[in-house]
């Protein structure tokens, strides 16, 4: 079972809002999720992050593969570096 962190699209046409979810890899974009994590609002300036943080590396930690724009996301709250940080500290 390959797990992604992806986003899920809701919001109308031309005005966007993501959820951060964590999801298996064979599922459809807004499709089934195992958990939620966290929001994303592109439409506002700065763009709207909300993100439960330690969810996010617990799941990272359990080999969970982010996509390019949540690995953006999640390098612009730091999270990545933390990551990696910890994983060269084991």
């Amino acid at each position: 079972m390959a797990v992604k962190l992806r986003l899920q699209r809701f919001g109308s046409k031309k005005n966007p809002f993501y959820r951060v979810v964590v999801a298996e890899a064979s599922h459809r974009r807004d499709g089934r999720y195992l958990e939620v994590l966290g929001t994303y609002d592109p439409k506002q300036t700065p763009s709207l992050v909300t993100l439960d943080e330690a969810r996010a590396l617990e799941w990272l930690r359990y080999g969970a593969q982010p996509t390019d724009t949540v690995k953006n996301i999640l390098s612009k709250k730091g999270l990545i570096a933390k990551y990696r940080s910890d994983k060269t500290s084991q």
